[in-house]
């Protein structure tokens, strides 16, 4: 969430950036100046009246000290306090406006985020690694499975419907070889502190990373405690559409101490999305799944040092396609295709010869203090100065499932078997090739 004294001290540079997101500042900001002008004023009408009655209050106690009448000073009070009240509840009704007027505003992108409308706007910044030919025609990643049997669709459409799939043995093994894989390298040799959280989470803590309320119909909800309402709660459930939910509110209504930061967490866990507005697009495959695996990394950081660890978290998510082999490109966002709660995301796209094409494995984000205001997560200067909004960090490092698919279609053998990368021979138990294997 945007710092209201910001935005209006920065009125005229928050609707040019929310014109570089494509959104319309009038539409967007409403009524902002004039509802923060009369929440203005009620505040200065209140405090006006109080020092007022706060007089009134003194000289009526000399007045009855000395026996004197007091009635018209009392009388005064009483209307004062009428007054007061009025305008208190026209001053709290005016900051819930604003309020629900910041909630919904995105995060404004950084200076050095390109302009545009959509992913055609979007940087190229580095490219990576050699595309693999081949001496035969490269079949997409559900071809390959499928013909191996360690992908099953069908089945999992009986289970479950569309957008799910079932591993079978090496398929599985592999799936939980590159999450031990990612996990290893963070953890060894990138110094992030591994944690479990949970899989559900309530609505406060999807409200404080940006998801609720704007993206509820992407989010799959729990009717446990009943429908939701748009009502924010502690004890309801909805299921994770990212380790970066949970991880992110583990220091939601904390104050830290600056020694602490930055901190670094990473995450293995499943993500469910109900990919909502994706009808007909990318049926096939592994692409959009209702459930997959990821790995996250998140961070926590002074914001003089965000921007040095958004660089530092990105590189530990491109290491690890570098050690796997994969061919990738970084891809700078532009302002009109990042999400919602980022100032600045930098995409890593796989190369998939099976389908001739770069796909986004890894979104790596900087949200500044966004999630932090949101979240109300603070920390404490060192030197014992006020305390002030840390910076969050996430990025995938990196979403298994694609990684899974990306090496079917790299890896793939004239034959049709797969070779495994050298860094994963260790997590396969020293298999090198996934060959067909026997119909379950």
């Amino acid at each position: 969430m945007i710092d209201l004294a910001f935005v209006r001290a920065n009125l005229p540079q928050v609707e040019e950036k929310l014109r570089a997101r494509g959104m319309d500042p009038v539409v967007a900001l409403g009524d902002f100046a004039t509802i923060d002008r009369e929440r203005r004023d009620a505040i200065t009408q209140v405090e006006t009246l109080k020092a007022r009655r706060n007089k009134l209050t003194e000289e009526i106690a000399r007045l009855r000290k000395s026996g004197a009448d007091a009635t018209t000073q009392t009388e005064e009070t009483r209307t004062l306090k009428s007054e007061v009240d009025t305008l208190e509840a026209r001053a709290a009704a005016a900051d819930e406006r604003l309020k629900s007027i910041l909630q919904a505003i995105p995060n404004l992108p950084q200076d050095s985020v390109p302009v545009g409308a959509n992913e055609n706007s979007n940087r190229e910044e580095k490219v990576w690694g050699i595309k693999p030919e081949f001496s035969f025609a490269a079949k997409p990643h559900w071809e390959l499975g499928e013909a191996l049997n360690i992908l099953d669709f069908n089945r999992a459409a009986k289970l479950s419907g569309s957008r799910f799939v079932v591993h079978f043995g090496a398929g599985a093994r592999l799936e939980r070889a590159l999450a031990n894989f990612m996990l290893d390298l963070h953890t060894r040799e990138h110094g992030y502190t591994e944690v479990l959280p949970p899989y559900m989470v309530n609505s406060r803590s999807l409200f404080g990373t940006g998801q609720l309320p704007k993206f509820a119909e992407d989010l799959f909800h729990c009717d446990d405690k009943g429908p939701y309402t748009g009502e924010l709660q502690d004890g309801d459930h909805w299921l994770i559409p990212t380790a970066e939910v949970p991880v992110t509110n583990l220091f939601r209504d904390e104050t830290l101490d600056e020694a602490q930061l930055p901190i670094s967490f990473c995450a293995y866990t499943p993500c469910f999305r109900s990919e909502a507005g994706s009808y007909g697009k990318d049926v096939r495959g592994m692409i959009r799944q209702h459930q997959f695996q990821k790995v996250e990394l998140v961070k926590f950081t002074p914001p003089e040092k965000s921007a040095e660890e958004h660089e530092a978290l990105t590189r530990h998510a491109e290491t690890v396609l570098e050690r796997l082999g994969l061919p990738y490109r970084r891809m700078l966002l532009c302002t009109g295709d990042m999400g919602f709660a980022s100032s600045k995301t930098y995409d890593l796209e796989v190369w998939l010869p099976g389908q001739e094409l770069y796909r986004e494995i890894s979104s790596c984000s900087n949200f500044t203090d966004f999630q932090a205001r949101r979240a109300n997560i603070r920390f404490r200067p060192v030197g014992g100065k006020k305390s002030e909004y840390l910076h969050t960090l996430n990025g995938s490092g990196l979403a298994v499932g694609r990684t899974y698919l990306a090496i079917l279609e790299n890896y793939q053998q004239a034959d049709g078997s797969i070779r495994i990368p050298e860094a994963l021979v260790p997590y396969m138990n020293g298999e090198t090739t996934i060959n067909r294997q026997e119909k379950a």
